[in-house]
């Protein structure tokens, strides 16, 4: 089941929790004035100050030549991957991330890029084995194998920078290139303690999106080698993705690299407590890694307790059966989360 299911048209104006996802960030005060205080230009012409700020700060921050802003993360991915790839050749991904299962095929629809989806380990990984294995010989009766895509996190897993490291190398040992999807990559390298740069440095084009737990309304960033960004940039006009004034998007995403990195660090510390209260409830499997927790309820009630949440103001995703995926972020403090807690001990006490 899609991980997205039932989250659309679930939320509700007198909400006091929304778990659905980071997504559901909104701008605060500080985020509002700097978007009014915005200085302005037309970023197609390469005028727009706050836009060039924020992808020279990013790519400085990750250790790249250069950056290309976008309105979202499918579009920062695409416009990568159509950057490194050809029509007729492959990319090499894990089978459920999100390149490969939420982004509507858009490589192969619009680029005639082949996917080759391959298993992901338990700990949000891909085995360097598999991927070497994957890697196409030199048939013209097969597609040209051309890229690695990783993903961290998946699922809410900071995958170690070793685990990384391995399954980069796998790929550049068969001459692949290597992109990362890292849409939540700063709640990686808080998990992981490591540098932004360090994590960053194991691909050769990364990209990192700001309205997820940083708060921002809207966009992304597509880091990498300068020839490869202006690729980039072409794709992106190409792909509608364009915009003139974008100036006050960006100047949210530099609030927002300023004001909202470190506190993600608050959002896993919430996940935890929340994955201990389920544990100790004994209400069905539970795990968590970062700001998300999964809760598959064992007496199989998904609707009810949905239907319980909603009416103590409690919003939460997911189907009818299965895990239902918990996301805390900036919009659930300390009280909205001591809501969801009880509600949740209500229902199960």
């Amino acid at each position: 089941m899609s991980q997205y299911a039932g989250l659309a048209g679930a939320g509700q104006t007198s909400a006091v929790c929304d778990l659905r996802s980071d997504t559901l960030t909104r701008p605060d005060a500080g985020m509002m004035q700097a978007i009014q205080a915005a200085e302005l230009g037309d970023d197609v012409y390469g005028e727009d100050p706050q836009v060039n700020r924020l992808e020279s700060v990013l790519a400085e921050r990750l250790g790249k030549e250069a950056a290309l802003f976008l309105p979202t993360g499918t579009m920062s991915n695409l416009a990568g991957l159509l950057a490194h790839c050809q029509r007729g050749e492959e990319i090499i991904l894990g089978a459920d991330y999100h390149v490969c299962a939420y982004e509507a095929a858009g490589a192969s629809v619009l680029g005639g890029i082949s996917l080759c989806p391959v298993p992901v380990r338990a700990d949000g990984a891909l085995d360097p084995v598999v991927i070497a294995g994957a890697v196409k010989e030199d048939d013209s009766h097969l597609a040209v194998s051309r890229l690695l895509s990783l993903e961290n996190t998946h699922n809410g897993l900071a995958v170690p920078l070793a685990d990384m490291a391995a399954a980069a190398n796998a790929g550049r040992n068969a001459g692949l290139a290597v992109h990362l999807d890292g849409a939540r990559f700063f709640n990686a390298a808080i998990a992981l303690g490591c540098a932004e740069a360090d994590l960053a440095g194991l691909a050769d084009s990364v990209s990192i999106c700001l309205s997820k737990g940083l708060g921002a309304p809207a966009g992304s960033v597509l880091a990498g080698p300068q020839d490869l960004i202006a690729k980039a940039r072409r794709w992106r006009k190409m792909l509608g993705g364009g915009m003139r004034q974008a100036g006050v998007l960006a100047a949210a995403g530099l609030y927002a690299l300023d004001h909202n990195v470190a506190r993600l660090a608050e959002d896993h510390a919430r996940a935890g407590e929340l994955a201990g209260v389920l544990h100790s409830l004994e209400a069905g499997e539970v795990s968590q890694a970062t700001n998300m927790v999964f809760f598959t309820p064992g007496d199989g009630r998904n609707d009810e307790l949905r239907r319980h949440l909603a009416a103590e103001g409690v919003v939460i995703g997911g189907g009818s059966s299965g895990a239902i995926r918990m996301v805390l972020h900036k919009g659930v403090g300390d009280d909205a989360l001591d809501r969801a807690v009880q509600g949740l001990i209500s229902f199960y006490g």
